[in-house]
């Protein structure tokens, strides 16, 4: 099954190289290719040299080459080489297409051609772009020229010239012309006579445009032009009005129609003193209808193969990609039960080696730093050995023998507390060397945590990723469209990263729900960031009684927010919060927010809007051992973010006995019970404003809701918490070595 999976990811692999070079290939062709240029004028100078002296010539008319290969390759162009023909014109349709690819292969095939050539402007040379193509290519879309005793005017019925500038111009050469020339033929991409154009008017330029097409017709008449050519539709039909010859000439190379006018030929134009002779040459017909839809068929393959290979060639390599990807979602076994081989786990007489990446740690303050902290802590308790790789931030500060830092090459924020740490650090892979883990714990989906999961497969070590943050609340950071990294960027950020991984820690059911909505089918754990329970709940009362008389001179109830200064936590809303409650009790009150960040000039702004001005401290930054008494000072615990995978600092005011008002959302729903340790509201003042209210009216609720909220929390504490994730490592340790086995 591993090589069965193996090679259908090499085959993925190299069918997408394939198609990225094929695609490179096509944006050089259009872009950077050099070619060819303004071929009409020597077609015509070597026209004149072929006729000089002649006072009777033949010229070949084709329409609808196609870009074959097949048929006007292979088979017409040599027949007109051992012709005694003077030059060939197209009357249109030359190419398959437009395209860049298209016109260097025509090129190619004309290049076979030992007579020289005119080429008409049709319908397949105008799309795809292909006018400023053929404008360099060739020449203009409509011009004439004159030899001996015959005329010849080429017309540009696509659209892409004003028909009005082009009548006018027109008349103007009949008049000159007919003055000098005996005989005078028209070439136009499109049938203008009526009886030919109704065969399929809905293909037509000419079909919409009538009045054009009757001048054309009255100009035809009055100057006496003998012969008009055109191509666009799949047969040979010849008509006569009014003097002049109407041929519709389409059987060059492309598709044919079920018609027995319909067959693969050009026309032969003999011109003579007596008169000019028009003749239908067949290449190759077949008679048996079902024999030449065959052919037509196979004509498609081939011209596809050998002249529009570039794109036969990208939708192989496209129907590649989707038999590959059926193969894996089809043939290749899938196991969405967890590996029940992970339970059988022996004891383990060595501490494991657990090396963590970060992209943020202390000094930082933020839930993941602490997090981190708190998980190397308990590990170091239970007696594994773990080393934490972070960027530095004051070199000669960062002590901890436990934390490897990485040179810092760009920093920004607040503070310059974001960092960008240095990923080819040679003291950093010495480290790492030297220290040998068994297992990698990555804490971010980019950056330091690219590295750790690139590490994991060199070092063939199990990688686990914590998915701490829900990315999409925080696209005000991100250079890209809001609304893009929202929908897109993050969700596909988060899947693919958390299933290169071998195990993803999540911190709550919710969480987890998430991720295999998104369809991660790496091992999980569900546990949150465990918290020191008994420092928590052990009271230094001089401290609470000192900061009461700081916060609440007066006896106020207080309530109190720890996080980030950040949009993402959404302190906004508890302002406004607080000024519902405010215009709805007489109870005295007073907030505490403690944390920094880029929106407190914000904050103190919307404070002062709000009238809450005396009622809200911004307390600042608080290191995470001297939160504790801030808990103890106070009696409700308010929140509002909904960027949480679990929201640690409510379980640690849940620890200090504090009820919590929440706003519900991913991070909360799994903690907060409604009337039970708290609240959970919707996003709405009022309805948020309300639970906060009875709160503060009802001390024996408090008191009830405060107990709960304290036994609660001692379920998560970090100790127990890290044993479990230890346990876990151990389990993917012991799955990678049998896999290893195994192959």
């Amino acid at each position: 099954m591993r090589r069965r999976k193996r090679s259908a990811r090499i085959a993925f692999v190299v069918v997408l190289g394939v198609l990225t070079l094929l695609v490179g290939y096509k944006l050089y062709l259009s872009f950077f290719k050099g070619g060819f240029e303004a071929l009409h004028v020597e077609q015509l100078e070597a026209i004149e040299a072929a006729l000089e002296g002649r006072g009777t010539f033949s010229f070949a008319v084709v329409g609808n080459i196609n870009n074959s290969i097949g048929l006007f390759e292979r088979r017409m162009v040599p027949m007109l080489n051992r012709s005694d023909l003077q030059f060939m014109i197209s009357a249109g349709n030359a190419v398959g297409g437009g395209g860049e690819d298209n016109y260097q292969a025509l090129y190619g095939s004309l290049q076979r051609l030992e007579i020289p050539y005119l080429l008409t402007f049709g319908e397949a040379e105008y799309s795809e772009f292909g006018s400023f193509r053929f404008y360099d290519y060739f020449g203009p879309y409509f011009f004439s020229f004159a030899e001996g005793e015959a005329g010849f005017i080429f017309l540009d019925v696509t659209g892409k010239t004003p028909y009005s500038w082009q009548r006018r111009w027109l008349e103007g050469e009949l008049e000159s012309l007919s003055q000098t020339a005996r005989h005078l033929f028209v070439f136009l991409g499109e049938p203008v006579l009526p009886e030919q154009a109704m065969q399929d008017p809905d293909t037509l330029h000419l079909s919409e445009h009538p009045a054009f097409a009757a001048d054309l017709l009255r100009l035809f008449e009055r100057y006496g032009v003998d012969v008009v050519f055109s191509a666009s539709l799949p047969f040979y039909d010849r008509q006569t009005r009014a003097g002049t010859q109407f041929v519709v000439t389409g059987g060059g190379g492309g598709l044919l129609s079920n018609d027995e006018a319909s067959y693969h030929h050009f026309v032969r134009v003999d011109v003579r003193p007596e008169g000019i002779g028009i003749t239908p040459v067949p290449v190759d017909p077949v008679q048996n209808r079902f024999l030449r839809l065959l052919e037509n068929l196979w004509f498609i393959v081939y011209s596809l193969f050998y002249v529009g290979y570039l794109n036969f060639l990208l939708l192989v390599c496209v129907v590649a990609l989707v038999a590959i990807w059926l193969y894996r979602a089809i043939v290749v076994e899938k196991h969405y039960y967890r590996d029940f081989d992970l339970d059988d786990v022996p004891p383990f007489t060595t501490p494991l080696r657990v090396m963590m990446f970060t992209n943020n740690y202390l000094p930082f303050i933020g839930g993941v730093p602490i997090s981190i902290q708190r998980l190397m802590d308990g590990l170091t308790r239970c007696g594994d050995l773990v080393r934490v790789v972070a960027p530095r931030y004051a070199k000669g500060r960062e002590t901890d023998p436990r934390v490897t830092r990485v040179a810092t090459l760009l920093a920004w924020g607040e503070r310059k507390s974001l960092r960008l740490a240095n990923l080819l650090s040679p003291r950093l892979f010495r480290q790492i060397r030297a220290f040998r883990p068994d297992i990698i714990h990555v804490h971010h989906p980019f950056w330091l945590g690219s590295l750790g999961l690139w590490l994991g497969r060199r070092l063939q070590v199990p990688v686990v990723y914590t998915y701490h943050t829900r990315l999409e609340h925080f696209a005000h950071y991100v250079p890209v469209p809001g609304r893009v990294f929202r929908n897109l960027i993050s969700h596909y950020l988060v899947k693919r990263f958390a299933s290169k991984c071998d195990g993803v820690i999540v911190p709550t059911l919710s969480a987890e729900e998430y991720l295999q909505v998104l369809g991660v089918r790496s091992q999980m754990l569900v546990k949150p960031t465990g918290v020191d329970v008994s420092a928590l709940q052990t009271v230094d009362e001089p401290r609470v009684a000192s900061l009461r008389r700081q916060h609440a001179p007066a006896g106020e109830l207080l309530l109190v927010t720890v996080c980030r200064l950040g949009k993402e936590k959404n302190i906004d809303f508890v302002l406004q919060g607080m000024a519902w409650v405010r215009r709805h009790t007489d109870v005295a009150f007073r907030l505490l927010i403690i944390g920094e960040g880029p929106e407190r000039e914000h904050l103190e702004h919307r404070c002062r809007e709000l009238n809450l001005s005396e009622s809200v401290t911004l307390v600042g930054a608080v290191s995470p051992e001297a939160v504790a008494p801030y808990y103890h000072l106070a009696d409700v615990f308010v929140f509002a973010s909904q960027s949480e995978t679990q929201g640690m600092v409510i379980l640690e005011a849940m620890a200090a006995g504090l009820p919590v008002v929440a706003v519900r959302s991913s991070g909360i729903d799994d903690v907060v019970q409604n009337h039970v340790n708290g609240y959970k509201t919707s996003e709405l003042p009022a309805e948020w404003g309300a639970r906060l209210q009875a709160l503060l009216e009802d001390r024996a609720l408090r008191a009830r809701l405060s107990a709960e909220a304290r036994r609660f929390a001692r379920q998560y504490d970090v100790d127990c918490v890290s044993e479990d994730i230890a346990l876990f490592y151990r389990r993917l340790v012991m799955l990678t070595e049998r896999r290893r086995t195994a192959a």
